[in-house]
């Protein structure tokens, strides 16, 4: 992921993300955070760097203190000018310099900081040398909540990368199946998130009969035939925001019985979506989908969470599973997807990304979760 978050997002959204974000440190007893190349930077400044690189690049946010953005010298011309971002202060460093020093002026000698996921280790390992009296826990686990409300323009963002996925899916259905390997459909599915809008493509699970009981089966050689259940998991970003969805189609009629489980799954999806609402905690949702399934003797067949949150990644925090009493709140948008997987027989996954409303819950994928027959 290169360059900026595109429009609609202003200097002042990047500003009060930041804000926020050192607000939420000083709450959770942080000295400040520190933000490595990816997904969270570019949600807080809109700047990427250009290329994944082994020089060390940190945003440094700390309570009552200016953002600074250390960065290696020959890639600060590409954070100045940069889209969108507003990072008032750099600190560069040259080849031969230690940034590890460069950074450790920056912080508290004895301060806990959170620090980004996907921070390199070498770079988390210079800090802890340059300054022994540290300590650091990762963002998810300091601050899990930090991305997962959304804002009005975010929420746009996301409806219309739900929206492009529906439209893969309704071409999708279209095509043939029959006599085609995995892969070709997964192909047809990236090509047609592209050609609706996606620049990135992040997965296109085509899992055919057997091949449906693995839940995250990559699309292989196996040539799918008649009567086989398949199902279809793809999404990616779009304008630099997430879409996820899942919809389980047969070549030609099914049997009684894949009618039975695909409806148990659609009912499940239903009890899932049925139980968002703000306050309630994520592991009711969950809770609620796995009952239908558990009801029905399938329980230990749904081997899976029920759902995760989708943002700038297609997936972050919240997460739907039992034991996460996270409660629900306005703007946090994440997946239900339940599950029932018959080993050596057929699987079958229902996914809508919903949004947390004032009162309930929205969906932002709309294609039918009826059982979809193809040829």
């Amino acid at each position: 992921m290169t360059g900026s978050t595109p429009a609609p997002f202003t200097a002042d959204d990047y500003r009060a993300r930041m804000e926020r974000a050192a607000r939420a440190a000083a709450e959770a007893g942080l000295a400040g955070l520190l933000v490595a190349p990816g997904p969270d930077l570019v949600w807080l400044t809109g700047y990427a760097p250009p290329a994944v690189t082994e020089r060390l690049t940190l945003l440094v946010l700390a309570p009552g203190r200016d953002p600074v953005l250390v960065v290696p010298a020959l890639e600060a011309p590409d954070a100045e000018k940069a889209a969108g971002t507003v990072v008032p202060a750099l600190r560069d460093w040259t080849d031969g310099d230690d940034p590890y020093a460069a950074t450790a002026a920056l912080l508290d000698a004895s301060g806990r900081y959170g620090i980004s996921d996907n921070a390199w280790a070498m770079h988390l390992l210079g800090l802890q040398q340059a300054l022994p009296g540290t300590s650091y826990a990762s963002l998810t686990e300091a601050l899990p909540m930090l991305r997962a409300v959304k804002d009005a323009s975010e929420l746009a963002l996301l409806e219309a990368a739900g929206a492009a996925a529906d439209a893969a899916f309704e071409e999708i259905r279209k095509v043939p199946f029959g006599g085609r390997r995995e892969r070709e459909i997964a192909a047809d599915l990236a090509d047609l998130l592209r050609r609706f809008g996606h620049s990135q493509v992040d997965f296109t699970i085509v899992a055919s009969g057997p091949n449906g009981a693995d839940p995250h089966h990559e699309a292989g050689d196996r040539v799918i035939g008649r009567g086989d259940m398949v199902v279809l998991d793809f999404g990616g970003l779009r304008d630099g925001y997430g879409s996820d969805t899942s919809r389980t189609v047969h070549v030609g009629e099914p049997t009684d019985e894949e009618r039975r489980v695909h409806d148990l799954v659609r009912e499940a999806q239903e009890a899932g979506f049925r139980a968002v609402r703000p306050g309630v905690a994520c592991q009711e949702v969950d809770r609620a989908a796995r009952a239908v399934i558990a009801g029905a003797g399938h329980g230990e067949r749904f081997v899976h969470r029920t759902g995760h949150g989708i943002g700038v990644t297609t997936h972050e925090p919240p997460y739907l599973v039992e034991g996460e009493p996270q409660p629900l709140v306005p703007g946090m948008c994440f997946s239900v997807e339940p599950g029932v997987y018959l080993p050596g027989r057929f699987g079958v996954r229902i996914e809508d990304i919903v949004t947390v409303t004032e009162d309930g819950g929205r969906r932002l994928n709309n294609t039918t979760r009826e059982m979809v027959i193809v040829d």
